[in-house]
Formats: structure tokens, sequence, C-alpha cells
């Protein structure tokens, strides 16, 4: 049966909610498909299970093919096996923590690492169980401390998490690959233009990670593409690519009187008009203090760039809260002279020092004296100062160098709608899932975790498939393939925008008919432009003449068609 508007558990909005940012929240909220419940909570309405479950089934379509099954977990969960990886407290503020009437420690699901490998513990024990691959749809809960974009980023979203287990590295790479095909499959299907690149594992672990993108503007994911080689990565798991240069003898380091210098500019403008200098940002060093799991450190990049936060706390493995030092750290620490710092002292200050790749040893720097209104020069690495790691820092700016091919990179925006991991055996050693080989030994299962995110791929749908005037749905997910408007204030428009819808149906064309009686055709059409059908059929004044209008919600192109051809044209479009 076609889905009745004048039934339809729906209300579409002119204006835009006053909290959306990005299109698709603005959209997806006007055409109602979601209404928020909560900051980061929204409720799903009957378009919106329905574009949601077209996805889902696009899903389970794709895993199956790639020999996955379908299981479903509990999203409440106990604390044990999450106190086994360490996760329990490594989620920290992101982890929504309760307690049932007996005061045990449970948790809502973030993600289910730990009870996908605990099933198969469970059951499995020899290796002819392997390889195995199981998956869900489920929700998962992150307490986000600023959950935005609406759907994009929420505190409750549905994903489809899988996970791979096998007896040795070598089936861990076939597993891995039948994901990724799965999901550029899937992705295609969904009409998505996405991206693959190479990402940062961060806490889950593993060795090999590669992210799913989809290109958009508003994407909270930057990720850099090389035009020339194809190479491809999310901006935290860029590599930095440095010519050696040979930097010379520089003279000893030197301190200079640099008064009213409270940025790189005034610096800069100093040192060349009192000290004939001759430098740019670049032949600075900017000293950026830190506070990684409450302790100081010391991060050193070019001066002419800023350091990314994202970029250094995905390169310091372990390290779950990472922020600026603020006035207080400075307070408790008066020998650190706030814009004044310089990594010759780190050693006798207690402070770990990391640099960016481009701070190569035997490169000299203008950079702070550690006393208030003071600067030194020729400060340089190696001899002055040694560093405790080289860690990925510096923002990456579009012309950076390709780490593959050194042709200048481009920087895009995007939103990330799969993740695949490499896990390996961390989560497999820790809680023991072993299975015994052809000699009889015990050997510890190697993961692979894969991810999509479905209630993201709806709004990312939007992001890429919209216009000034509404949504525009790929045929495979809209809510239905045709949208039916019947006009004017006679019976004849009704009775046969019924009849086209019935016929339609028989066919396995999916209809939503607008056979709202009390509503303007102008409040119809708009209707029908903010909800995003792909097709649209307007049965009314044409009828005079036999004919009904046909528009293509995509391209906007219009035309008129015999009413009796209609239904054959539809079906022969749509396949």
């Amino acid at each position: 049966m076609p889905i009745r508007l004048s039934s339809l558990f729906l209300r579409t909005l002119r204006e835009d909610p006053a909290d959306a940012e990005v299109e698709s929240h603005k959209l997806l909220i006007r055409a109602g498909y979601i209404r928020r419940a909560a900051p980061g909570i929204y409720t799903w309405l009957p378009m919106g299970l329905a574009v949601k479950a077209k996805i889902e089934q696009v899903v389970r379509e794709e895993m199956a093919n790639a020999g996955a099954q379908e299981v479903f977990f509990p999203a409440l969960l106990p604390r044990e096996p999450y106190e086994a990886t360490n996760r329990w407290t490594e989620y920290g503020d992101n982890l929504f923590r309760l307690q049932d009437r007996k005061k045990a420690d449970y948790l809502l699901a973030p993600t289910h690492e730990e009870m996908f490998t605990l099933l198969v513990k469970d059951l499995f024990n020899s290796y002819k169980d392997l390889p195995v691959c199981l998956y869900q749809i489920q929700n998962k809960y992150r307490d986000e401390a600023r959950p935005r974009s609406g759907i994009i980023r929420g505190r409750e979203f549905v994903m489809k998490d899988s996970y791979s287990f096998d007896l040795d590295d070598a089936g861990l790479e076939v597993s891995y690959q039948k994901h990724r095909d799965a999901y550029i499959s899937t992705f295609n299907r969904l009409g998505l233009k996405f991206n693959i690149v190479s990402a940062m594992s961060g806490a889950m672990g593993g060795s090999k990670s590669e992210e799913f993108l989809a290109p958009c503007s508003t994407g909270e994911d930057t990720y850099v593409l090389c035009p020339k080689c194809g190479y491809a990565a999310n901006v935290e798991a860029m590599t930095t690519k440095v010519e050696s240069k040979d930097f010379g003898n520089p003279p000893a380091m030197e301190i200079l009187d640099t008064p009213d210098t409270p940025t790189i500019d005034t610096l800069v403008d100093v040192m060349n008009s009192k000290y004939s200098a001759g430098i740019t940002a670049a032949d600075t060093l900017k000293n950026v203090l830190l506070m990684a799991d409450g302790h100081p450190i010391s991060v050193l990049v070019p001066g002419d760039r800023e350091v990314d936060l994202k970029r250094v706390e995905a390169n310091l493995p372990g390290v779950k809260d990472l922020r600026l030092f603020e006035d207080a750290d400075f307070a408790k620490r008066p020998e650190l002279v706030k814009g004044y710092v310089g990594p010759q002292d780190a050693k006798k200050f207690g402070l770990k020092l990391y640099a960016d790749p481009r701070i190569q040893i035997g490169s000299h720097w203008v950079t702070g004296a550690n006393q208030k209104n003071k600067h030194m020069r020729y400060v340089t690495h190696g001899r002055d100062f040694t560093v405790d790691g080289f860690i990925e820092a510096a923002e990456v700016r579009e012309g950076d160098s390709c780490p593959s091919c050194s042709t200048a990179v481009i920087i895009d925006r995007a939103v990330e709608i799969g993740h695949i991991f490499q896990l390996g055996r961390k989560y497999a050693e820790a809680l023991e899932l072993t299975v015994l080989d052809k000699e009889g030994k015990a050997r510890i299962v190697t993961m692979g975790s894969y991810g999509i995110g479905v209630s993201r791929a709806v709004a990312a749908i939007v992001e890429q498939s919209h216009d000034e005037i509404g949504i525009v749905w790929p045929e495979e997910i809209a809510p239905a393939k045709v949208h039916i408007v019947a006009t004017g204030k006679e019976d004849e428009p009704f009775n046969v925008a019924e009849k086209i819808a019935l016929e339609l149906e028989n066919k396995g064309v999916s209809v939503m008919l607008d056979d709202r009686r009390d509503s303007s055709p102008g409040v119809k059409f708009k209707d029908a432009e903010l909800i995003g059908n792909p097709y649209i059929v307007i049965v009314g004044k044409g009828l005079q003449e036999g004919k009904v209008e046909f528009r293509i919600r995509k391209t906007g192109e219009k035309s008129e068609l015999p009413v009796g051809d209609v239904v054959a044209h539809l079906v022969k479009l749509i396949g």
C-alpha cells in the first residue's frame, strides 16, 4: 500500500530549527524525518525509520555477501569485561555508567569488542571453528561533550559493528579485505561519494586502519589527498616529508632583549629591525606547553604553524587527557615564563620534550630564553637540546608535500561513515580468547573490527544530496521511489492519483501519495520537494487533456505524460 500523507505521522516545517547548523540537521528536522528529544538524542519518525531501515538492509546484504553472520547484543552491559580491557577507565567521561538496585556497575555500550570476543570464546575452541565473522546493527552510547550537527555526532547513534576472528595474520588480512570490498559496495549502493584514507587506530589499538570519508563542506573530519599518486590520509595519520639539510655549525646561543613580543609576528619584527636577523616566522620555534594525563609536556613546532592537538593526541599512544597549559598551570610552575619558554632548559624543568619532524637535528632557531622579554637565537637541536621523541604535531596545510610522491596535497572536509581496523590480539589477549591449533597448542586469536555509522550515513547522504529546496534521496534508500501529488477540489484527480499509486505498488514500485484534501497545491509541491523522493507525479489541471506532470527531483526536469503511460514509464525508468 502507498504511504498516504493524509494519515502519515508528519509535520513539515518551513523555517530552519534554531539549533541546527548543518544542512542535514535542518532538512531532516524540517522534512519530518527526526525530532530532537534531548541534546545529541533524536527520535526517529516514520519516514526517518523507513530510510534508516533501507540503509540497514543494504548493509545486511553486503555483510552476508562477505560471509558475516548477524547477532544482537544488549546495549546495557556489565562492567567486568570492560575492566579487563581497561576501557572502563580509558573511555573516561565519554562512558555512560550506571548502577542497578544492588549497586552493581553497568554501562551503556559505546562499542562491543569485549562482548563479541567473549561470545566467540564461549562457543568456539578449535582452529576448525575459524575463520568466523559476526556483526550487529545496534544503538551505541557516548557522552559527547559537545554533541552537534544533528545525527552526525550524537550521544545515541546506530552503528553496524562487525568482528572477524582468525587464527593468524594471513587470515586477518583476508577478512580485512573482504570487509573493505563490502564497504565499497555498500557506500556505492547508498549513492555516497567517498574516499578511503589511512587513519590512526587510536584507542581501538591494532595495526592497520582505514577510514571511509564522505566529502562535504561541513564535515568535522579533515583529510589530505594527493592528486597525482592518490595518497589519502586523515590529517591525524598524515606523515611529514622533510628534506634533509646541512645546517652547518651555527654560533653559540646568544640571549637577546625582545620586549613587547607577545606573538610570533612581533618577535620577527623585533629580530629583523633591531638585530638585522633576516628571519621569517618559519625560523622561530614555538614551545607549546601541554598537560598530558596531568603531567606537563612540551611540543615543538615551527613558528609559522599552529600545533594540532588532535594530531598530537593521535600520536601520543596511551594519553587519555590532553589540554593546553592554562594560567593556573603557569602559576604552579613560575619557572615556565608564559610566552618565553625555550627547549634548552626543558630537562632542568623536568619537561618531557617532543618535536614535530620539521625540527630536524642540527636545525637552529629563535626561541624563548625562559626569561620575560628575552629570546635566544642559534638554539640548536642536538647541541643545546634533545627531544624525547618526534611526533606529528603541526597543522597540515594544503600544498604540503605528499609523503609518497612529494606532490602538493589537497585538503578537504568530510564525514566519517566507516572505519576498519586490524585489531590484532589486543582484546583476545585481555579476555583470553584462544583456540587449539593443529598441534593441539593454544593460540591467541587475531581480530579485525569494522564499523559503519548507520544513522550518520543518513545525514551524510543528505549533506551530499540536497539543494536549496530540500532533500534529494538516492533511489535505493528513499522513503518511496515515486511521490504522487493530487491537486484540486474535484474527486477526479484524487481518484486518478489513487489508481496510479496502486498500479505502481502492484508493479513493485513504492509510492508516497499526497491525498490531503485540505492542503493547497503550493504546500503539497513544497512538501514533495522537501521530502525528496526521486520522482514526482502531479495529478491536477492536466487531466483535462489526459496528462499528468512528471518531475525528476534530482535534475528538476519537468515533462508531461499521458495518464495511461505514466505507470509503464516509471516502471521502465526505475527498473
